[in-house]
Order: C-alpha cells, then sequence, then structure tokens
C-alpha cells in the first residue's frame, strides 16, 4: 500500500479534504487499485446517465456488462475494473472492521420487476410486500413530509456507491466501511429502505435526521427497526434514517 500516494493526494486534491483522513491501521487501496476505481467509477456514473437513474437501481451484473459491452458512451468494463470489482464483491469485510451479515452470494442477482413496485416522485422501487406495506403505514402514520429516499438497491448499484465512497475517502477501504456497506452486504438488495424529509437533501443521510420530530414519531412505530443504530455490532455508522424490514 502506497499510503504516501494518498497523503500526497489529499495535499494536491481537495475533493478528498472532508473524508479521506483515517487512522494510522486503516487499509487503503494500492496505487495501481486506486487509479482503476478512479476509471471504474467513471464509467459505472456513465451506464447510469445511460439507462436512467431508477433502472441503475436494480441493474443486474449481467445486463450491465452488457450495455457496457454495446454502447460506446459507457464504455467495456476492463479486466482490472473486474478484478477489483470482484475483490470488493467477494473479499472478507472483517479485515477492514465491517462485520454485518452477507444478504447477497450472487454478483449476477437479478431482481424481478413482479417483485417491486415503482415509488411515485422517488426514481426507487420497493420490494412488494412487507417493505411496501411498511412505506404505506409510515406515510400514514407520519405523513407526507416524509419521502422515500432509497429503496432496492441490487448489486450493482450498491457497488456504485461503494466505489464512490472508497474515492472520495482517497482509498481508504477501511472508512469507506464504516459509511457504507459493501456490495454483498447491502439489506437494500433484499428488504431495507431509506427514508427522509422532504427537501432536505443530503441532511436526510446526516445524524441531523435523529433531532427531527419525523425521526422521533418513528421511533414509537413497532412494526419497524433500526437496522444500525449507534455503537451497532457490524460497525457500521449510525444511520437513523435506514429502516429496517422486520
Amino acid at each position: 500500500m502506497d499510503r504516501r500516494f494518498f497523503l500526497t493526494t489529499l495535499a494536491l486534491t481537495p475533493l478528498f479534504a472532508k473524508e479521506s483522513v483515517g487512522n494510522s491501521n486503516d487499509i487503503y487501496l494500492s496505487y495501481g487499485e486506486f487509479a482503476t476505481l478512479k476509471s471504474l467509477n467513471s464509467r459505472l456514473k456513465r451506464l447510469r446517465r445511460f439507462i436512467g437513474y431508477a433502472n441503475f437501481n436494480i441493474v443486474s451484473f449481467h445486463n450491465a456488462l452488457y450495455y457496457a459491452r454495446n454502447y460506446s458512451k459507457i464504455g467495456t468494463f476492463t479486466k482490472p475494473e473486474l478484478a477489483l470489482i470482484e475483490k470488493l464483491f467477494y473479499e472478507d469485510q472483517a479485515q477492514y472492521g465491517f462485520f454485518g451479515a452477507k444478504t447477497c452470494s450472487n454478483m449476477n442477482n437479478t431482481i424481478s420487476r413482479k417483485d417491486i413496485v415503482k415509488i411515485p416522485h422517488t426514481g426507487h422501487f420497493l420490494f412488494k410486500g412487507k417493505p411496501q406495506e411498511d412505506y404505506a403505514k409510515i406515510k400514514r402514520d407520519i405523513g407526507d413530509v416524509l419521502i422515500l429516499t432509497s429503496g432496492v438497491r441490487n448489486v450493482v448499484k450498491q457497488l456504485s456507491l461503494f466505489a464512490n465512497k472508497i474515492y472520495n475517502c482517497g482509498g481508504n477501504i477501511t472508512k469507506a466501511t464504516i459509511q457504507i456497506a459493501p456490495p454483498a452486504y447491502s439489506y437494500h438488495t433484499i428488504s431495507d429502505f431509506d427514508v427522509g424529509r422532504v427537501d432536505w437533501g443530503y441532511r436526510n443521510f446526516t445524524a441531523d435526521f435523529a433531532k427531527t420530530k419525523e425521526f422521533e414519531k418513528m421511533r414509537k412505530l413497532d412494526y419497524i427497526g433500526m437496522r444500525y443504530k449507534k455503537n451497532n455490532s457490524d460497525g457500521v455508522r449510525f444511520e437513523p434514517w435506514h429502516v429496517e424490514v422486520i
């Protein structure tokens, strides 16, 4: 690992200033892996623009490869990018301080459209059954000020979020796993969803959400849980916006 490279990057690139400083024992991508991550991150963003925000939430890895291979606006995934994807999906994340359960063992996981429903005005999907029912109940009990901010996320979407977080952390995988689940470990792939206040934007994904009246009401609802409480055993930051489907 080339820690000097990342410290130099920190000094030269304001983008990394907020998130990249970590502990001395944190694990970083190598210089070559970080360069690959940068190109992978860009390719995934091109894929998202090409197929659309909502479709990007549910696209399978197999279909992502098809789009990339057949449309020059995206460009074929390179061998180093594919190797890095496998590393991020299959590695034991405990080495980075993440101890959550694996929710998806198949990188080519497919989400059938007959099993999900698109929520109007959000760009997101929910699984039919209890997730959809819980969201409807939350809206009924708390009001229209609450909105779905993230629903179903298949492997490609979670990979994109994780890769972007590692990038913004200057290649610090340890720090990234505290802030977002790796692609094989997200409960968004099987059930959970996020909510927030209308017009709150990014603040919905900060601890500020726990100070709202909406969150206070949510904590009194007995039909949902909070997946990532403070000091949780999974090693994930406090996420008051994350609804656990129970």
